[in-house]
């Protein structure tokens, strides 16, 4: 009974180290007369960066710098890693990172002038990093799979493949297949693509250790690349009823000209289709973060209030950030579910053969999508 009591306890200490936002060392370590800045605090952790911050004991970090690449209009090409940068520090090569300002965490360099401006900055930063990153382990996790699945095609798989085939399995035949219609085959690896790229990096993105932690689907810059990516399937394998909807729709004639009022108003339709997509994932992920980091800062914040309601607070934080963090572990499969289902439909609405009609099972899906969401 002991030796279970022990495990459990090491579980729930492997638990919340693994759930637990990763802290820098300058914001947790405030002087007591010093006020932390939750604003700051939130966004200096939401932020990208040009290292790969894994652990701070006092105030040494330690840190994974990445490659900075930049060219300047008059010393050319600079290519070095960010531990050339140190705060306080002359900049290093004319160039350092701004602390304040509208470039504020960005490399910038110093004109004769004393004007900051921006350099073209092709550096890799943690978001880029992290991205590669993803790309490369789904990219293995899938071929590993494949070729487990090629080996044994009719035998039952158990452990992580069957896990994987379950999720390919599900999203094909539940989602695409329905949603697209009768040529959904052309497009299911561009969907499957989708949903495991966005699922992978949400749950790296809650994992605060080293590779992890990575704010890469709450950056607006990668959902709406992925948004765009859905926008250019719909709209370049949009079939001439697809168009012809949009062009010329079934509204009286005085709707279209001499004012052609209705084709904007699809033209504009086309456009709020991948923003919605871009924005949906974009503030679930960023607010699910924002959430986990505020909830952490209590401990923080309640320093000065005295020993007793720290301690109060702590546990009460703790407590809340696990269970926010299982909520966000949900959360990562729904929106990257919801983001393959959207684009699917979308696709099927763009694949219509003729004018009103649509296959059976795409109007059941649709009917569903239009009572649900």
């Amino acid at each position: 009974m002991r030796k279970t009591w022990h495990i459990q306890g090491l579980l729930a200490a492997i638990i919340l180290l693994l759930l637990a936002p990763p802290l820098s060392a300058d914001n947790s370590s405030a002087s007591p007369g010093e006020e932390l800045n939750v604003k700051d605090f939130i966004l200096e952790h939401l932020a990208d960066s040009y290292e790969w911050h894994i652990v701070g004991f006092g105030k040494q970090d330690i840190t994974v710098p990445l490659p900075v690449i930049l060219h300047s209009k008059t010393s050319g090409w600079h290519f070095y890693l960010s531990s050339r940068f140190h705060p306080g520090e002359d900049p290093y090569e004319g160039f350092h990172i701004a602390t304040k300002g509208k470039y504020k965490g960005k490399i910038v360099e110093t004109e004769a002038s004393g004007n900051e401006t921006r350099p073209l900055d092709l550096s890799l930063t943690k978001n880029a990093a992290s991205l590669l990153f993803a790309s490369l382990l789904l990219i293995l996790i899938i071929m590993g799979v494949a070729r487990s699945l090629k080996r044994n095609p009719l035998e039952s798989k158990k452990g992580f493949t069957g896990i994987m085939e379950m999720f390919i399995m599900s999203i094909h035949d539940e989602v695409i297949k329905p949603s697209v219609g009768d040529d959904y085959k052309r497009y299911a690896p561009f969907l499957l693509t989708v949903f495991f790229f966005i699922f992978t990096n949400n749950l790296l993105g809650l994992i605060p250790l080293f590779p992890g932690g990575a704010n890469v689907t709450g950056n607006i810059a990668v959902t709406m690349v992925l948004a765009v990516a859905t926008f250019l399937v719909v709209n370049l394998s949009g079939s001439k009823a697809y168009y012809r909807d949009i062009l010329w729709p079934d509204v009286p004639t005085w709707l279209k000209v001499p004012v052609p009022l209705m084709p904007l108003i699809e033209i504009v339709g086309t456009l709020t289709k991948p923003f919605a997509l871009m924005v949906r994932l974009f503030a679930n992920i960023m607010a699910g973060h924002s959430i986990v980091l505020g909830l952490t800062i209590l401990i923080f914040i309640t320093v000065s209030l005295g020993s007793t309601i720290n301690a109060s607070m702590t546990v009460i934080s703790v407590i809340f950030t696990v269970f926010i963090d299982f909520v966000e572990l949900l959360i990562a499969y729904i929106q990257a579910y919801v983001f393959t289902l959207l684009s699917a439909v979308f696709i099927g609405q763009a694949r219509i053969t003729s004018h009103g009609s649509k296959p059976a099972a795409q109007e059941t899906k649709t009917t569903f999508m239009k009572d649900k969401l």
